[in-house]
């Protein structure tokens, strides 16, 4: 259980806690995805894409271990993390954004020692979310609401190498980072949205 729930949760669950579901009002999310990496699957070996693929996400992992953070799930090239549950921390959108920059680090690394090219598109936002387990025989811990869908659309809307980030995290981290104003984009669903980039 600990391998796919945290700690908190699994013991909960043990205990015979059903079903477990949580609202909280602070956290930050993080969506980041290999870009480029679909068309790289298609010109190797099925072997290869997950040797590779997990090489990169186990170095994610360990840094989620170094900022205590939340690995929520990984949906193909894409990886999905949390900061500020299950256990709650006032510090998470920093934390976030440190994960974030060594994320960025991470890939510079694996490009060196590999003589690739993979550019990695980082989203982030900040809010209330609900969050709970799926699930009867394969568990998943996850998360719901408008600050997981504003972060999904800040990675889709975001740049190759850049953190990109919703106005909730802004607001939160403004005094602590210098941050870069983009232009007001239209997000499908959300309408007009001012957001920023981290000046990295």
């Amino acid at each position: 259980l600990l391998n796919i729930l945290p700690e908190s949760i699994a013991n909960r669950l043990k205990k015979g806690e059903s079903p477990i579901a949580d609202d909280f009002d602070s956290s930050t999310v993080l969506f980041a995805d290999i870009a480029g990496f679909t068309e790289i699957s298609s010109s190797i070996t099925a072997t290869d894409v997950v040797l590779h693929l997990n090489s990169i996400f186990s170095l994610f992992d360990g840094l989620i271990k170094k900022h205590s953070l939340e690995k929520i799930k990984t949906i193909g090239d894409c990886y999905m993390l949390v900061g500020g549950i299950p256990n709650p921390d006032k510090g998470h959108a920093e934390a976030v954004i440190e994960m974030a920059k060594d994320m960025l680090k991470t890939i510079e690394d694996v490009n060196k020692k590999t003589n690739q090219f993979l550019k990695i598109r980082i989203g982030i936002s900040s809010g209330s979310v609900s969050a709970g387990v799926i699930g009867r025989d394969k568990f998943i811990y996850d998360l719901w609401g408008d600050t997981v869908n504003v972060a999904s659309r800040m990675e889709s809307f975001g740049e190759n190498d850049k953190i990109h980030i919703s106005k909730e995290t802004y607001t939160l981290l403004k005094e602590k980072y210098k941050f870069i104003k983009r232009e007001v984009l239209n997000i499908p669903g959300k309408g007009d949205m001012q957001t920023y980039f981290l000046d990295n």
